[in-house]
């Protein structure tokens, strides 16, 4: 199969996953155990990344060696567990508390944050180099969010910043998005001599322990009552399996078969496809201010291709120049 039918197919898998994530719920709320929801979103961040975790060692059992652990130095440890806390913990997190206060388009659009996030961090701490095209896209697309955010109109929790009102749950979307970019320059910066299937293993199962313990102590064991449900159990083996490992597994088989430009492509329809999602899943239309953030949004992801064609051709005619006066070549992408 080529490289573009693996990215797609991980695009459209993550693309659901909060419209199915939020219904997983809402079936849970039509089965309640003396009053609470046994699909509660800890129960399915918990449970779905204790699946994932069985999934994940199954694909990279081969890649647990134990000269891959002696390898690893107390300083790798360090980060790894960093990265595992904003990743596998406070992220993932912070992006379930979203789903619970605010609309999942909302959650879909703000989390475009994340992109510019990472491209500023790589600039400033990679030494990335970027185009005109590349840096406008990225301030288009952060004021898409902004739009999105500040043209809501009141509901649910709010606070007011400078006169405007905010809602708890998109701050909480940008609150992911931002730990999950952190994480993200950790793990390039830090963490490249460490193969990606242990690096998946390790984290998911760090983060996983890193959440249980900080639900104990926030809300004590109560929290986690209905956590041996047949119910809940019955659909996050389908949800850990699936959204998780079956999308992380497609998304790294297309990194490995395409060029740049096409998994910048193929990344950008995820919000499209996510807002698509939204709405045959759960019947969500968008509101004005969604079809203002995403329109601004999809103008940013418009330059930001044009750009990265641009870059690409810049490099297409600089590698044939290095090989003839036997420079060195360019670094391999990283594909984490």
């Amino acid at each position: 199969m080529s490289g573009r039918f693996y990215l797609l197919v991980g695009v459209m898998i993550f693309a659901v996953a909060n419209s199915v994530t939020r219904k997983l719920t809402e079936i849970g709320a039509q089965n309640l155990i003396d009053g609470r929801n046994p699909i509660s979103f800890c129960n399915v961040l918990f449970v779905g990344n204790l699946c994932a975790l069985v999934a994940l060692l199954g694909v990279y059992y081969p890649q647990l060696k134990k000269t891959a652990f002696k390898n690893l130095s107390l300083r790798n440890w360090g980060y790894l567990l960093l990265v595992a806390l904003l990743s596998g913990a406070l992220a993932p997190a912070l992006f379930f508390s979203a789903l619970e206060r605010t609309a999942v388009n909302n959650v879909i659009l703000v989390s475009r944050i994340e992109p510019p996030l990472i491209l500023g961090l790589s600039v400033v701490f990679l030494g990335a180099r970027v185009n005109r095209w590349v840096v406008s896209g990225a301030i288009v697309s952060t004021l898409g969010v902004i739009l999105t955010v500040v043209l809501q109109p009141p509901q649910g929790d709010m606070i007011e910043m400078s006169g405007f009102q905010l809602g708890i749950g998109e701050l909480m979307a940008a609150g992911g998005a931002v730990s999950s970019a952190i994480a993200n320059i950790i793990s390039k910066v830090s963490l490249q001599n460490i193969s990606l299937g242990f690096f998946n293993v390790i984290k998911t199962a760090l983060g996983t322990v890193i959440f249980f313990v900080i639900a104990l102590l926030l809300y004590g064991k109560e929290h986690f009552m209905d956590i041996s449900s047949p119910l809940l159990w019955k659909w996050m083996i389908v949800y850990g399996t699936i959204i998780v490992v079956v999308g992380q597994l497609c998304w790294f088989a297309g990194l490995k078969r395409t060029s740049a430009s096409e998994v910048s492509l193929a990344n950008a329809f995820n919000p499209i496809a996510g807002v698509l999602a939204a709405f045959l899943i759960l019947g969500e239309i968008p509101t004005t201010a969604q079809y203002l953030g995403g329109l601004v949004i999809v103008l940013g992801i418009i330059f930001n291709q044009i750009g990265i064609v641009q870059q690409n051709k810049i490099l297409s005619k600089a590698v044939p120049e290095q090989k003839m006066s036997n420079k060195t070549n360019l670094p391999p992408s990283n594909s984490r």
